[in-house]
């Protein structure tokens, strides 16, 4: 774990954050997304389930080879979709090697005619996160606003998905800041939920 003094601000926490994950090489990213697959099996799947995860970008670490895992479980994949600045995420089915068109901000979702489906599990990007179920993602937003717009409606299980690296020891946190239950990484699986 990384110690950062408390009073950092959530811009500072992410740029350090964020220089540690860039600093890994290849070959210790492709073994910490085969790392965090391993860590599948500390979430409860039942068959029919919704899986949001997400197309990796910017560095992130490659939850793939998790969202294969947890489909071979019985689980239905979903990929998230950005439809407007300030609107939650919408997530539409996708099965591995379905093709995907280009989204805002570097993200890749599956077309507008592949179905829109609720999650029961959302994989959560983040750049930063501490044992409390804090995250700092990337300053849009979107993330929390989806997670309360589905918890509005029914109980989800929210995963922040992350290399070890990115734990500082305290985000601070803002009111509208969603709570994550879980954080995999590549080296543990943290239960937030009591």
């Amino acid at each position: 774990m990384t110690i950062a003094p408390p009073n950092l601000s959530k811009e500072r926490l992410r740029a350090a954050a964020l220089a540690r994950r860039a600093a890994l090489s290849d070959m210790r990213r492709e073994a910490a997304s085969r790392a965090l697959a391993g860590q599948g099996d500390r979430v409860a799947i039942t068959p029919g389930m919704v899986v949001a995860g997400y197309w990796p970008m910017r560095g992130e670490i490659d939850p793939r080879p998790l969202m294969r895992a947890l489909a071979a479980r019985g689980a239905r994949l979903a990929l998230p979709e950005v439809v407007a600045r300030d609107a939650p995420l919408v997530f539409r089915a996708w099965r591995d090697g379905d093709a995907l068109v280009a989204g805002p901000h570097g993200t890749r979702h599956p077309p507008a005619t592949a179905r829109e489906i609720v999650p029961d599990i959302v994989l959560v990007p983040l750049a930063a996160f501490d044992r409390r179920g804090h995250r700092i993602g990337y300053g849009g937003g979107y993330y929390d606003r989806t997670l309360a717009c589905l918890r509005a409606a029914r109980a989800i299980v929210a995963a922040g998905v992350a290399f070890a690296v990115q734990e500082v020891e305290t985000v601070p946190a803002s009111p509208h800041d969603a709570l994550l239950d879980l954080v995999l990484t590549d080296v543990e699986a943290i239960d937030l939920r009591s």
